[in-house]
């Protein structure tokens, strides 16, 4: 497993992309860039759920679902609001935890099972 402990405590931003703060989406670019997998940015205000749902749902072909979270990295897709398919995201790290940015804590290691209700799956980019 990658080191993923300095990204704890780091303070949510909207649109972080950077070495001290992060958004979710930005939070997922990091840790899979930790393993060596460049996934594409989107420059969406994380406050804009529609917006982010929309471009969940093109980029969904790219994506494959998994029944059962994988091995690090899976990325943990997540609905906070009900105006999009989903709009959050998180990055498995096994034993039922996953790391991801929240506006309201910043970025946190959480259980998997306390999320469960808003989970729409877990997914692995195409072709790994």
């Amino acid at each position: 497993m990658v080191k993923i402990d300095d990204l704890i405590g780091q303070p949510f931003q909207d649109g972080g992309r950077g070495q001290e703060t992060f958004d979710c989406w930005g939070m997922a670019l990091e840790v899979y860039r930790r393993y060596g997998r460049e996934l594409p940015d989107y420059r969406i205000s994380a406050m804009d759920a529609q917006k982010i749902g929309d471009q969940m749902a093109t980029e969904a072909p790219a994506w494959v679902e998994v029944k059962q979270p994988l091995p690090v990295p899976c990325l943990v897709v997540i609905q906070l609001s009900c105006v999009s398919w989903a709009n959050h995201v998180g990055v498995y790290i096994g034993n039922g935890k996953f790391i991801h940015a929240y506006s309201k804590t910043g970025v946190i290691i959480d259980r998997i099972k306390r999320w469960q209700s808003n989970i729409i799956g877990f997914y692995v980019p195409r072709g790994e």
